[in-house]
């Protein structure tokens, strides 16, 4: 047979503890900042190794006809490009975060002494 433990209410101590929690809610912004770009010709030597290939292949008698041109319109396209360096404006959206910091309940604990002994059980209420 189970016998009942019977506290002395002197000596019980029931107290809740609180944590703190950060409540993040999500906001999109749009941010610019300038970048600096490179003056890219390849693709303009790309279009003339291209176009000098297509022609090259059409030169009767000549061996290579099509390398040749290739290496020679690359050349040209990249002397005759105008692209140039400098810095370009670049905007995107970015995802960023209001904070609130809150306290809440978090649980309770019941300190008691029986027998001698100090107990502590943890709870919700």
């Amino acid at each position: 047979m189970l016998t009942p433990a019977m506290a002395n209410p002197s000596n019980v101590v029931v107290e809740d503890v609180d944590k703190t929690v950060l409540s993040r809610q999500p906001y999109q912004i749009e941010v610019c900042y300038e970048e600096h770009v490179s003056g890219d010709k390849s693709g303009d030597m790309i279009k003339g190794a291209l176009l000098g290939g297509l022609l090259g292949n059409n030169i009767k008698g000549e061996v290579n006809g099509g390398a040749i041109g290739a290496v020679l319109g690359g050349m040209y396209g990249h002397s005759q490009s105008n692209a140039t360096g400098g810095t370009q404006r670049r905007c995107q959206l970015e995802t960023r975060y209001n904070e609130t910091r809150q306290t809440v309940y978090s649980h309770s604990l019941v300190t008691f002494t029986h027998e001698g002994k100090t107990h502590q059980l943890r709870f919700q209420k």
